[in-house]
């Protein structure tokens, strides 16, 4: 078999795998633990599968592969190049890293009335709509990618049924559902002016639409785009959708789900749109979202809304990299993206470990947790000043990559970017130190509400096999798979830094590869052996 036929297997696999999981974990489900090892073990060979793809990918550019045998533009037509291989190496990271936690959480739904278990089966159909948006080659299979996230994504948000999880789960499935509104409407415009939706021969179509249409078909899709991915002024929905869920749930979400609205903007921007018509209307976007973000982040005291506005900040760096339109702009906004993706989820897990080892997640109420358990304030501190940008982090590097790029274009609007992001990311320096003094270095009897005993999570926890449906004896012990499953993570976001020059280099060759779109059109609508390869 040649490499060529190794790629065509391996493309849909990504997609194909977590589907096949979740159907033998669902009838698994009355056997919880072979049910857990069918979800690591669909993941991880997820991860090396996504592995895989990018050295593909690195080596010979962009491939197509057509679903079903039907000839393009026609049918189902997946694409595995630089950018989508990198998104699923670090989607497949993370779902990984994320799952291994839950397993030590316990997370689980139903009772003993009820002993069916879905939250593995939902949360492999979720890394299913993910890595299938990812791999996505027309606008319709892109939307089926974003349904089936937003389909598991409810029942991952709702479990339990409590009050505060099913409100924040019908607010997030009415943004969701308007957003996929906009979307529809924007993928019938695109047809209606095109006759087609395969997104590389879009790409040479549109530029046949007159400019106003051009610009009011991408203006919609934006929308749809910037709601997923909590853009100004479309992001209110999410602090009050993530903080409910479970640590884990919270974490894939944030630092995950957010990133596929980013990375279908980066590929509908750059391939199908790349005149730059709206690059202002973008840069404005980006920098208020850095700003509100940040001021956002800064009047919390809850560390799970304080980072869910964080995440909605630095959001804005990169909008800004893709506004630039510039090989180094882009550069960033790839890297940012990875980096970004690695940081949150980890700090978010280090909040679901903070909540089992004090009890709370509310700055008013954590002190001591530096004494009470050293490793978890280093499993803290490391991703910390990542976000926060210190040398010589991986977030250092993003930074310093978007504000050259800033630098670089030399408009005014350019500069005021660079402000804006020095500024914010002084900022989340600010707010991640003033959750390490209050919560890691205070005596706990000097916050506000540190008298007050910890009330006991109620979360749904299964640790030795009974049910917990009500508060447990659990606060103060941290598993290890949870621990683990942080560690690793925290890991892979220094490996980011050691590594950043060669992961520079791959950000730099993706956006070379986006810039240059004959690459993509050619894998998708010509024959040209490894898609084109450069």
């Amino acid at each position: 078999m040649d490499e060529a036929n190794i790629i065509d297997t391996l493309i849909p696999l990504p997609v194909l795998l977590p589907f096949f999981g979740a159907g033998i974990a669902m009838a698994l489900g009355r056997f919880r633990r072979a049910q857990q090892l069918v979800s690591i073990a669909v993941l991880a060979v997820g991860v090396v599968v996504a592995g895989a793809l990018l050295v593909f990918a690195d080596r010979h550019g962009a491939r197509a592969l057509q679903v079903g045998g039907w000839d393009t533009p026609i049918g189902i037509t997946l694409v595995s190049d630089r950018l989508s291989a990198l998104m699923l190496v670090i989607a497949s990271i993370v779902l990984l890293a994320v799952m291994v936690y839950s397993v030590g959480q316990g997370i689980r739904d139903g009772d003993e009335h009820q002993p069916v278990s879905i939250f593995q089966p939902a949360y492999l159909v979720m890394a299913a709509g993910v890595s299938n948006a990812f791999l996505a080659g027309d606008l319709f299979n892109l939307y089926v990618g974003f349904e089936v996230l937003l389909a598991a994504s409810f029942v991952l948000l709702t479990l339990g049924a409590s009050a505060d999880r099913v409100n924040a789960g019908v607010t997030y499935v009415m943004v969701s559902m308007l957003s996929s509104l906009v979307f529809l409407a924007g993928i019938a415009f695109t047809y209606a002016a095109t006759g087609t939706l395969n997104l590389a021969d879009l790409a040479n179509k549109l530029q046949d639409v007159d400019v106003g249409v051009r610009s009011a078909i991408f203006a919609v899709l934006l929308v749809a785009f910037g709601i997923k991915a909590a853009v100004f002024p479309l992001y209110n929905w999410l602090p009050d959708s993530y903080p409910t869920a479970p640590a884990p749930i919270t974490a894939v979400f944030a630092g995950l789900l957010t990133k596929v609205g980013i990375y279908a903007i980066i590929r509908t921007h750059t391939l199908m749109f790349p005149g730059g018509e709206l690059n202002t209307v973008l840069m404005v976007a980006g920098l208020l979202t850095m700003l509100f973000g940040i001021f956002g982040a800064i009047a919390q005291s809850d560390i799970k809304r304080l980072f869910s506005f964080t995440l909605v900040s630095h959001i804005g760096y990169m909008i800004f990299g893709i506004a630039l339109s510039s090989s180094l702009g882009l550069t960033g906004a790839i890297f940012y993206v990875a980096h970004h993706i690695i940081v949150q989820t980890s700090l978010f897990l280090v909040v679901g470990l903070m909540e089992r080892q004090a009890g709370s997640a509310s700055l008013l109420r954590l002190g001591g947790l530096a004494a009470a358990s050293p490793l978890l304030a280093l499993l803290y501190l490391i991703p910390a000043l990542n976000l926060g940008g210190i040398p010589p982090f991986s977030g250092f590097i993003g930074k310093i990559t978007l504000l050259q790029a800033g630098a670089e274009d030399g408009s005014a609007l350019a500069w005021v970017l660079v402000g804006g992001a020095v500024i914010t990311s002084l900022l989340t320096l600010y707010a991640v130190t003033r959750v390490w003094t209050k919560a890691f270095w205070r005596p706990r009897d000097d916050a506000p509400d540190g008298d007050i005993v910890a009330a006991r999570p109620q979360v749904l926890l299964d640790d030795v096999g009974d049910i917990a449906l009500q508060d447990r004896e659990d606060v103060g012990r941290m598993p290890v798979l949870m621990v683990g499953a942080t560690v690793a993570l925290v890991a892979v976001g220094l490996a980011m830094t050691v590594f950043a020059g060669p992961l520079v280099g791959y950000s730099e060759r993706a956006a070379d590869g986006l810039l240059d779109r004959s690459v993509y059109i050619d894998a998708v609508l010509g024959d040209t052996g490894l898609g084109g390869g450069q």
